[in-house]
């Protein structure tokens, strides 16, 4: 990929750069080489595990030494040319169209409802601030955690209540397929433990969304065992939870793996709306471990689908209608998402549907919309065209 000058057609406000090089030390110079240098608001990147995150935080923010740095880690990218594995994407967003401001959310394991509403409520006081035009734009949020920290409805719901409104989307930092560490990037440092709250003011039309293809089954589970900080069910039914849950899924022949989880997810039923919960993996004991919050006395319904496909080709338009030409999306999406995709040999076809619409994000551990931590998901927010 060549120079930039705000890829995407230069309506969006927005550069988009990618790199598959070997080294840090070779992306970081391939995407100095495709993005603007000045005048930025903020750089969001989307990190490969296969990468350092360290070196690629500390090599990046030092190019950048003008423009603050963030992002995360990632289970795959969502590339200007479609899904993507061991690459790194770099947003790049202009100061005449964004202003942007970020604060970490550091040691979550400690983290406080008070903590998370007293961050939204500074937070967007300094917005207002950095906002040189009193009443220039619409302010939306984005929000990148670490996947393996559990703390994703605390902070989510804390946060939310703070922000007056103003839509908040995101996603987990992922780990490929090894689940062991996530990171991510503040300040030209790697965190784990941690989350990124940021803000930004726009005058570019916008929408915030949020799109799945499951929708309940008749079939019911009972949590009637679980252990809730580990976000493990040790029954469903009062049956062993595994043995539970591929008897009623309908999977009993079959080894339990991420790809009969992203096959299979469950949902549960929250202010008439229902949202998919993820299983991560089975335990040796055969209790399940979930991506999400989970409860004694929480039903789980089995989820049917439909196409993985024409669901998302159904969002892309609705948006298209509402807000008109999309010059980009800012995606996350779950990583089962993608698993079932090529399960189903769908991948290529999610793929072009993604470089098509000029999709640019990652693969995540677990998805935010408003208040909500979900899975099994593509979340994210549409930017309108500049007007001519």
């Amino acid at each position: 990929m060549g120079q930039t000058d705000f890829r995407f057609g230069g309506a969006s406000g927005v550069a988009v750069a990618k790199s598959k090089a070997a080294s840090v030390d070779e992306a970081v110079a391939e995407l100095a080489a495709q993005l603007p240098s000045d005048e930025l608001a903020l750089i969001l990147v989307f990190l490969s595990p296969s990468y350092d995150p360290h070196h690629f935080i500390a090599e990046i923010t030092r190019r950048f030494d003008d423009t603050r740095v963030c992002g995360c880690t990632t289970a795959g990218e969502l590339a200007p040319d479609g899904w993507d594995e061991n690459s790194v994407v770099a947003l790049a967003f202009n100061r005449a169209d964004f202003s942007a401001v970020v604060r970490p959310i550091l040691n979550l394991d400690s983290f406080q409802v008070e903590d998370g509403r007293r961050i939204g409520v500074e937070l967007r006081h300094e917005l207002l601030r950095a906002t040189p035009q009193v009443g220039r734009g619409n302010p939306f949020g984005l929000v990148l955690i670490d996947g393996l920290c559990r703390r994703e409805e605390a902070l989510m719901s804390a946060i939310y209540a703070s922000l007056d409104d103003i839509p908040v989307v995101g996603g987990s930092a992922g780990d490929g397929l090894r689940f062991e560490r996530t990171w991510v990037f503040f300040d030209g440092e790697a965190h784990t433990n941690a989350a990124l709250l940021i803000l930004l003011n726009t005058s570019l039309p916008f929408r915030v969304f949020k799109c799945d293809n499951f929708e309940p089954s008749p079939q019911k589970m009972v949590v009637t065992e679980a252990d809730i900080e580990s976000r493990t069910v040790r029954e469903l039914n009062a049956e062993p939870a595994a043995q539970e849950y591929s008897r009623v899924v309908g999977i009993m022949d079959a080894k339990l793996d991420p790809f009969s989880f992203a096959s299979h997810p469950v949902l549960v039923r929250v202010g008439g709306s229902y949202y998919a919960r993820s299983i991560q993996r089975v335990e040796p004991d055969g209790s399940l471990h979930f991506f999400c919050a989970i409860d004694e006395g929480m039903v789980l319904t089995a989820a049917t689908s439909r196409s993985l496909v024409g669901a998302t080709r159904e969002t892309f338009a609705e948006i298209h209608d509402e807000i008109g030409d999309v010059s980009l999306y800012i995606g996350f999406e779950c990583l089962f998402r993608r698993l079932d995709a090529e399960q189903h040999q769908l991948a290529r076809d999610m793929s072009e549907l993604y470089r098509q619409n000029r999709v640019v994000g990652f693969h995540t551990y677990g998805e935010q919309f408003g208040s909500m931590h979900v899975n099994q998901t593509f979340t994210g927010v549409a930017i309108g065209r500049r007007p001519s």
